[in-house]
């Protein structure tokens, strides 16, 4: 009687779930589609200057305004999407893929590769993130691969810890065991067996750091240390635009600010949906 009662709470945790993953899917693929399209979806450059139209609002001709340089801001946010959503999308692939990666070697061989691997760990997350990533484009510099691999940087530590403790889970079961005993090598243990076994945690927590990412590039951007002008970057945008809405130019940093907020969104609900598909929310 009482595991009848609990499968309908499971039946709509799930369907909650299912819910918030196909809404967060429609908003992530509706801004891919207009990133893909911004070509043919403005009449404008994102660089191109109208110089007969600086801090303008919305008008037939600018759709959502233009900014003190005269540059038209839709033309700029939806070129913008690809830059955001590239290193966003890239920087957190790069952590799951190294982090993960090391994640599963050191928690396979264990001994004082794992204890120094995870002391490493520790001192990474010791600092703040977004400070950790302000120092790493510091050093570096504002190229994309130097902010991609800063942004990957700040996630992959907690791809190396949630990796580790799943190899050192899935490690125990049978099936590892029958296939040591086979003979295996390591390595084809390690990418064969455990890692297929040991990668849906990463997966499922990777849409919710998607968003994080992107708002940490637009913070260094914000910050004048992630993407440099011209380029159209929404972080730089709303950085350009703080000044004007003092002056009740709202348009030049509200609309990338919501363009931002609803990719985010997006991956949050993706996130989200697939943490209770997963019964691994707490």
């Amino acid at each position: 009687m009482i595991q009848n009662l609990a499968l309908p709470r499971r039946h709509s945790k799930n369907r909650s779930g299912v819910n918030l993953i196909r809404t967060g899917s429609m908003i992530i693929a509706a801004i891919l589609i207009v990133s893909i399209l911004a070509p043919w979806l403005s009449r404008w450059s994102p660089t191109e200057i109208d110089f007969a139209a600086f801090l303008t609002g919305p008008t037939a001709s600018h759709l959502l305004g233009t900014d003190g340089n005269g540059m038209d801001i839709w033309s700029r946010i939806v070129h913008g999407a690809r830059l955001d959503l590239g290193i966003g999308l890239t920087s957190v692939l790069f952590s799951v893929v190294i982090g993960g990666t090391f994640g599963g070697v050191v928690g396979y061989l264990g001994g004082w590769i794992e204890a120094v691997a995870m002391r490493i760990t520790d001192i990474m997350q010791a600092f703040p993130p977004f400070i950790l990533a302000l120092t790493v484009s510091a050093m570096f510099g504002r190229d994309f691969i130097h902010l991609i691999f800063a942004i990957g940087l700040v996630y992959m530590p907690a791809y190396i810890r949630l990796m580790r403790s799943e190899i050192r889970t899935v490690r125990e079961r049978a099936f590892i065991e029958a296939a040591e005993c086979a003979g295996n090598s390591t390595t084809r243990l390690l990418f064969r067996h455990l890692f297929p076994n040991a990668m849906r945690p990463l997966l499922v927590i990777a849409p919710l750091n998607c968003g994080w990412a992107m708002l940490t590039l637009a913070g260094l951007s914000f910050l004048g240390l992630g993407v440099p002008i011209p380029q159209a970057e929404w972080g730089a945008m709303i950085s350009a635009g703080a000044v004007d809405v003092v002056g009740g130019r709202w348009w030049t940093s509200v609309f990338p600010g919501t363009a931002l907020f609803i990719t985010v969104l997006g991956f949050n609900l993706i996130g989200e949906g697939l943490l209770e598909r997963t019964n691994l929310r707490q």
